[in-house]
């Protein structure tokens, strides 16, 4: 698996459509200090569901959209999309290609696709489970981002090597599923209640 290409259009200092293309190997993205090369990592962030505004250097989410300058308008959406290379079946889908994309709007509505298919962040966030890929992944490194590593707390560090070790999704999966039981228990202990308050009072059947 590898990314073959990001299309970008309103994100942050990209207000025109860019792709990007990229190619089986190492590929760099160079330019002088400004130029927006920290933004194309913020946009592969973004797309792969990334929801706190100060990850991405903003202090909101409307600051990802193209804000306008002295000779250009604001534009009224970001957009992003990345293709990943899926042909060795890295991804659990059947596709060769994956196609992720994401869309918000000034008005705060936003979407995901699949391939183009309307989807929820969790499914973006399950497609990458222990790929290492995912936004809390250890394949996009931000700028700040070593340092934080270094002098953060050890659950922290630990959730890297969780990914890196291939176990996120059976702990996800683990903390869903005791959520449901604790949600189920709650359920069982009202009816009790309520089973209880009946047989106490006959007149309230």
């Amino acid at each position: 698996m590898y990314l073959k290409s990001i299309e970008v259009q309103g994100f942050k200092s990209f207000a025109n459509r860019i792709l990007f293309e990229f190619h089986n190997g190492i590929t760099g993205i160079v330019g002088p200090n400004g130029s927006g090369k920290s933004n194309v990592a913020d946009a592969v962030r973004w797309v792969l569901g990334e929801q706190r505004a100060k990850q991405l250097r903003g202090a909101k989410m409307e600051d990802v959209i193209f804000s306008g300058t002295e000779i250009r308008k604001p534009v009224s959406y970001a957009y992003v999309a990345i293709t990943l290379d899926n042909s060795d079946r890295a991804l659990p889908v059947e596709y060769d290609e994956v196609v992720v994309t994401r869309k918000v709007f000034r008005s705060g509505e936003s979407e995901y696709l699949i391939n183009g298919n309307t989807c929820r962040l969790k499914d973006v966030n399950e497609l990458f489970y222990d790929t290492g890929i995912g936004k809390e992944g250890y394949s996009i490194i931000g700028q700040g981002q070593i340092d934080r590593i270094l002098s953060g707390k050890p659950e922290e560090r630990r959730e890297l090597f969780d990914e890196a070790a291939g176990i996120v999704k059976f702990k996800r999966r683990k903390a869903a599923a005791i959520k449901k039981l604790e949600d189920e228990q709650t359920n069982l202990t009202r009816v009790n209640d309520i089973l209880l308050t009946s047989t106490l009072c006959p007149a309230n059947r």
